[in-house]
């Protein structure tokens, strides 16, 4: 008999080819889980599958647009034929552009709602359903629905209007949520990590990566692992336990 806690289940994990996706991917193979891994770019999944792989875990690469909610639901699909079942949902895929009103383009504040709202939602649509036959088929009897997003769903801070709008609408979204699946014995959990060591790496200027360093106050931001391992409490818990929010940040991180 296996000591996994997750051993049986299958986790799908959006933007798995991103850093946190990835070790998140990681950490839920390594609690036993079969995890189907999601992102635009098919080639950084494959590799990650054989890393879960080559420590004995289980994966399959599933590469889609998740904005069109024809793909969206045909990631759900997918896991489903290779796995059988979806007993877990992390919605990790986001798009943080930075910029003020004045000086950003409309076509970014765009991309931000296409992937960090309503990919989220076609996703979310689309499991709901398979997570709650999953709560009621498995022997844990309790599904998981995490939402991941950040200290920008609390604090408001100039350039990042649209992200802003993003992050705290996905709070409002996850607590009505997390209030319409409790009898369904779905959890629902939102994931609010601070400053995080890659983030700013991608960012489009100097400067700007320069303003998202700063409020940190200099401190060492966190790690990939660090969201990964709050996701892996959260999904782990036996029934009885829900956490419903978890905020991580940099210990020295001002906002």
């Amino acid at each position: 008999m296996s000591d996994k806690p997750l051993d049986g289940t299958v986790a799908l994990v959006t933007g798995a080819g991103s850093t946190v996706g990835a070790a998140t991917a990681h950490r839920l193979a390594r609690e036993g889980a079969a995890v189907a891994l999601v992102a635009p770019e098919g080639d950084r999944l494959d590799r990650l599958v054989d890393e879960i792989a080559a420590r004995d875990g289980h994966a399959v690469a599933v590469p889609a647009d998740i904005t069109d909610p024809v793909h969206a639901e045909r990631v759900v699909e997918a896991t489903l034929d290779r796995f059988g079942r979806l007993d877990t949902l992390v919605n990790n895929a986001e798009l943080r552009l930075l910029g003020t009103a004045l000086h950003a383009m409309a076509g970014e504040w765009d991309r931000m709602v296409s992937l960090n709202v309503s990919a989220l939602l076609h996703v979310t649509y689309a499991a709901v359903p398979h997570l709650i036959d999953a709560a009621s088929t498995s022997p844990r009897e309790v599904a998981d629905l995490v939402n991941v997003s950040s200290t920008a769903g609390r604090v408001a801070r100039p350039g990042g209007s649209v992200y802003h709008l993003t992050r705290f609408g996905l709070s409002g979204f996850s607590e009505s949520l997390r209030q319409e699946l409790l009898a369904e014995q779905v959890r629902v959990s939102l994931i609010e990590p601070g400053t995080v060591d890659t983030e700013w790496l991608s960012l489009p200027d100097e400067a700007t990566r320069a303003a998202a360093v700063r409020p940190a106050g200099g401190a060492e931001p966190l790690r990939a692992g660090d969201i990964a391992d709050a996701i892996s409490y959260v999904v782990c818990r036996e029934r009885r336990v829900a956490v419903s929010e978890i905020v991580l940040r940099a210990a020295g991180q001002i906002w």
